[in-house]
């Protein structure tokens, strides 16, 4: 099974992402560590990317995605915003469960003007809001709480799931 930690830019998906694969013994993947070269320059210019940035990105997670599902599994923080992206996601295996951090445009903002060396400015925040297409399919968990809380949650929403 690969779990997909997913939400806005600042909504922790690292930080939670890191914490279940540690509680599933299961390795960690960033997808901002698949974008090209193009997509960090155009985002570090403060730049939102169009789906024609991200088709090429999501062609590979997907690949990977498959292939980690071969392996052991794994967890991999990836945005996943729009319907399109996260069926693109799950192309290659059904093995795949999106996990949805959710949370309030200001407490996320607050959360990305405090941290600190990352490329996506928290003025492309409100474009990642746009363009949120609220999965129908996820475990949905309210980040409102302490990532210790949020993994607490979601080992719950996974038992209960089956």
């Amino acid at each position: 099974m690969v779990y997909v930690v997913m939400g806005v830019s600042g909504c922790g998906k690292t930080t939670v992402g890191k914490l279940l694969a540690k509680e599933k013994e299961i390795p960690f993947f960033d997808a901002d560590n698949f974008h090209p070269e193009d997509n960090i320059q155009k985002m570090q210019a403060g730049l939102p990317l169009n789906d024609d940035d991200r088709e090429p990105w999501l062609n590979i997670l997907s690949e990977k995605i498959r292939e980690w599902n071969d392996e052991s599994g794994a967890v991999l923080a990836c945005s996943a915003l729009k319907k399109s992206y996260r069926n693109t996601l799950k192309s290659e295996t059904s093995d795949v469960t999106f996990i949805w951090l959710d949370g309030s445009y200001d407490l996320i903002k607050s959360r990305m003007q405090n941290r600190v060396g990352h490329y996506m400015p928290p003025g492309l925040l409100q474009s990642q809001f746009d363009a949120l297409e609220p999965p129908s399919h996820a475990v949905k968990i309210s980040i409102d709480q302490s990532p210790d809380s949020i993994l607490s949650d979601i080992i719950q929403n996974l038992k209960k799931a089956g």
